[in-house]
């Protein structure tokens, strides 16, 4: 067996163009899938940040009325029916696994004095917010680029970058503007703008006002209560075991610790219960299939190659033949040979697919770059960076090195087929 191998490896050699070829067609194969394996991983993640940062945290707690309503973000349905949302989050928190449990109102106002005539009201107790995540994924920071964030209770606000622009306002401006209160009356309010974001992500940019939680809270007449609580755990992995606590709860706030269960129970979702979430966990197989055919149509470049060795070289395994080796040795050399020919791609592909994901995970990819145009409502921000795994790059190296060497058995055994003496005739 090792003189086989040494033979193979020989053969490589003998010809440095044909050689080249196999290995590249093998190593841009390899490379797309460590480079796609590494984007989608990224993307994956970008949706999956979007979600737990801007609409669900790792587990969301609104009441029933609020989800089957939820495209208009009603605020007269508080969780727990009104229940004092510090009691609740205290007991949530108490959990083990639990970062935070934070409360979050999102309604609707209608703009009095601006070419923008409707934007949302985002309440948010800013400096526990701040303290778990970042609000901008591309740039990795709270998103403030001009002023301050607001203060706690006061009667300020901060702004999108694109909205400011759309509006004409300015750090200094006051927005009058109209909302409804959980009591269904009209409450007018003109806030000062005392600071611009820039998130990246156009969902928030274009069109969302954030405010102070409390003084939100107040203005909606919604007392100790709060639209929406979401939780933040230590592992995103844990959410699913956490939900029955949390409902748990969240249903005895509900019932104020008596015995029975509420009639309309409130709703808790995971993180992985938003739709675009599962889309991307159920689509992977196909993305895997995708990388097989561009191993697939690769290695046919191999079985090309393969097929034209055997028949320039048929007097050569004639020679081979009369020399005492047998089909099945002769099979081996051929093999061995496009198998040599394939860990070569493969190692070329996992190195270059290695450099490019390694540089691009500090390197933001931006859609807006690429497409000549802003993202839409998508739930992405227009940035991500792709992700480096060691897992795919070992998968990419034994995908190539497997799906190459399978396709080039069928020339091999073409080999064995040939008979030394009419060999030695052509």
């Amino acid at each position: 067996m090792g003189m086989l191998i040494k033979i193979a490896f020989r053969n490589i050699f003998r010809n440095g163009r044909r050689t080249a070829f196999c290995v590249a067609a093998v190593g841009i194969a390899v490379f797309f899938i460590v480079f796609y394996q590494g984007f989608i991983g990224g993307f994956t993640r970008n949706i999956n940040d979007v979600i737990q940062i801007f609409d669900l945290g790792h587990i969301s707690v609104v009441s029933a009325r609020f989800e089957a309503e939820n495209e208009y973000s009603p605020v007269q349905y508080p969780v727990a029916d009104g229940a004092d949302w510090r009691e609740m989050a205290a007991s949530i928190e108490a959990l083990p696994g639990v970062k935070a449990a934070l409360p979050r109102i999102k309604s609707y106002a209608t703009l009095q004095e601006s070419v923008v005539k409707h934007a949302a009201l985002w309440g948010l107790r800013l400096d526990d917010e701040r303290a778990l995540h970042n609000f901008n994924l591309t740039d990795r920071n709270d998103g403030l680029i001009e002023g301050r964030w607001y203060r706690e209770g006061s009667n300020e606000c901060v702004i999108g970058r694109r909205f400011a622009e759309k509006a004409g306002l300015s750090v200094g401006s006051r927005i009058p503007l109209k909302t409804v209160s959980a009591q269904f009356s009209d409450k007018m309010w003109s806030p000062e703008i005392v600071g611009i974001y820039n998130f990246d992500y156009l969902a928030y940019d274009d069109g969302v006002i954030i405010v102070d939680f409390d003084r939100l809270q107040r203005l909606l007449v919604l007392g100790n209560g709060t639209q929406q609580l979401l939780v933040y755990v230590d592992n995103e992995n844990r959410s699913a075991a956490l939900a029955e606590d949390v409902a748990a709860i969240v249903a005895a706030a509900n019932t104020g610790g008596a015995a029975g269960a509420a009639s309309e129970p409130d709703v808790v979702r995971q993180w992985q219960d938003s739709y675009f979430a599962a889309y991307m966990s159920a689509a992977k197989p196909m993305y895997t299939f995708i990388f097989l055919i561009f191993l697939i149509v690769a290695s046919f470049l191999i079985i090309n190659t393969i097929t034209m060795i055997i028949h320039e070289r048929i007097k050569e395994i004639g020679m081979m033949g009369s020399l005492g080796m047998t089909r099945a040795e002769i099979v081996r050399v051929f093999f061995l040979e496009s198998f040599f020919l394939s860990v070569a791609g493969a190692l070329a592909g996992v190195v270059l697919g290695g450099i490019t994901t390694g540089i691009l995970q500090f390197v933001p990819f931006r859609w807006a770059d690429i497409t000549g145009s802003a993202y839409a409502s998508f739930p992405a921000s227009n940035a991500l960076y792709l992700t480096f795994s060691v897992g795919a790059l070992a998968q990419g190296f034994f995908m190539g090195i497997l799906v190459a060497s399978i396709f080039t058995l069928l020339p091999s055994l073409k080999s064995a087929k040939v008979e030394p003496v009419e060999a030695l005739r052509r």
